[in-house]
């Protein structure tokens, strides 16, 4: 029977490590503005854990990261507080821009440039929503 328990692990890291960065008192991350940690992704073995963030000021991505990982033995410590795991997983800091990628898309769709209008041809067909 497989167990979901890295599923878990995930989720709690992630919801440790949004309530712990914003303690992180290095300037690099303070002046970042919002940072919002998007997913977590942990080895099998619970060692290494690869943490997805995505930074609201964009000009100040690279440095949030460099600040990040700076910060990432204090940040360890605090999820190995919190957590209470065998192994506290070695924390590596990577940026996430599916938010920018799903705004892009969104642009597309509202273009009516880009997007094809109905085929009139189509039009004696009723959908449920429409009754």
């Amino acid at each position: 029977m497989p167990s979901n328990r890295i599923g878990r692990v995930n989720e709690e890291i992630q919801r440790e490590m949004s309530a712990l960065i914003p303690t992180v008192k290095d300037p690099r991350v303070a002046g970042a503005g919002m940072i919002s940690v998007t997913a977590v992704e942990t080895t099998q073995d619970l060692k290494y854990a690869k943490i997805f963030v995505s930074v609201l000021d964009k000009s100040k991505n690279a440095q949030a990261l460099k600040g990040l990982k700076s910060a990432s033995g204090y940040l360890r410590r605090e999820l190995g507080r919190a957590l209470n795991l065998r192994n506290t997983p070695e924390l590596s800091f990577v940026r996430d821009d599916s938010i920018d990628k799903g705004a892009h898309i969104l642009d597309l769709l509202r273009d009516p440039s880009v997007v094809k209008p109905p085929n009139p041809a189509n039009e004696h067909i009723v959908l449920d929503e429409e009754e």
